[in-house]
């Protein structure tokens, strides 16, 4: 099976070189600050206006499958980060540890967790209801594991007032709006995703300019950018190897096993960097972010494989 990489994480190695060879400075820099946190709150607005209010109602009656993603994602992930860190500290620097940690306590992707559900033949309807209830009790959830994990590693995160304006407020507000903008958004879903991949580039572009200027690259060598691939790697394997043998101890179905194994192990590029950019001070987010970029394109790898896989077996079974 030939693999294509995914166009979205081309454009951010992109915008990592353009970084690189032109960062933001002087004068340029309170423009793209305050143009990334107008378009974090934008981001956050739509997802609240877009999100089907009867689709959640309707997942609920399978709440015991949506309690398992859930601890796969809010709670089995920072344990495995917090004993990766325990077990080897000096692998990585505090900074790139601290991207770790966050990553951990990301929600699960949407699109991707649907799609590969589908492909391996999993339950659908689920995965559509868990993914999205992940990334609800994301915007809650997150911001607190990431205090009370980093807490305990030393390190220090935005305060409330800034998640509470620049996320749950927004949302809300989307939601609230719902009946007004809510079917004009869902109409338009193509090229509001343009918009949100676009405002994840400009925050991108924003935080790695401060980390270059302040000498990124003199503090990263690439051993350092292959120890975050091999904890990213060991994070997915981990995680994939608990949900597959742990859904067949607990007796799920194949198709709840499948959706268990892929929205369990997902995390939110598109949430994710949005809320980096909240939660750390601006001169850590560059490197906060990388192992989230990393892991996000290994996902993407692995998880293809596997579903590819599983739609085999279901149609050998067939």
């Amino acid at each position: 099976m030939s693999f294509r990489p995914d166009p979205f994480l081309l454009c951010l190695l992109a915008t990592l070189g353009v970084a690189t060879v032109l960062p933001c400075r002087g004068a340029a820099v309170p423009f793209f600050t305050t143009l990334a946190v107008v378009l974090i709150a934008l981001m956050f607005f739509l997802q609240g206006a877009r999100l089907s209010r009867a689709a959640v109602v309707e997942g609920m009656t399978a709440w015991k499958l949506h309690l398992t993603i859930l601890g796969c994602t809010f709670l089995l992930f920072p344990l495995l980060g917090l004993g990766l860190r325990a077990v080897m500290p000096g692998l990585l620097s505090n900074d790139v540890w601290m991207g770790v940690l966050f990553l951990c306590c990301l929600p699960s992707t949407v699109q991707s967790s649907i799609a590969f559900t589908s492909i391996a033949r999993g339950n659908v309807p689920a995965a559509v209801c868990s993914a999205t209830a992940s990334n609800i009790a994301g915007i809650f959830i997150t911001p607190i594991l990431v205090g009370l994990v980093l807490a305990k590693q030393g390190g220090q995160t935005g305060g409330g007032l800034s998640i509470i304006l620049q996320l749950l407020l927004p949302f809300v507000a989307g939601q609230v709006l719902q009946p007004w903008v809510g079917e004009w958004a869902r109409r338009n879903r193509k090229l509001l995703s343009f918009s949100d991949r676009g405002s994840i580039l400009v925050v991108v572009y924003t935080a790695f300019s401060e980390a270059v200027v302040n000498g990124l690259w003199h503090r990263l060598p690439p051993t350092q950018l292959a120890a975050i691939a091999a904890v990213d790697c060991g994070l997915l394997a981990a995680v994939l190897l608990v949900t597959r043998y742990g859904s067949q101890m607990m007796g799920w179905s194949r198709e709840d096993e499948i959706t268990i194994i892929f929205c369990g192990s997902k995390k939110t590029l598109a949430s994710g960097v949005p809320m980096a950019n909240v939660l750390f001070p601006s001169a850590t987010v560059g490197l906060v972010v990388l192992p989230l970029m990393l892991y996000h394109q290994i996902q993407l790898f692995v998880c293809a494989i596997l579903a590819r896989r599983f739609a085999r077996e279901a149609e050998s079974h067939e």
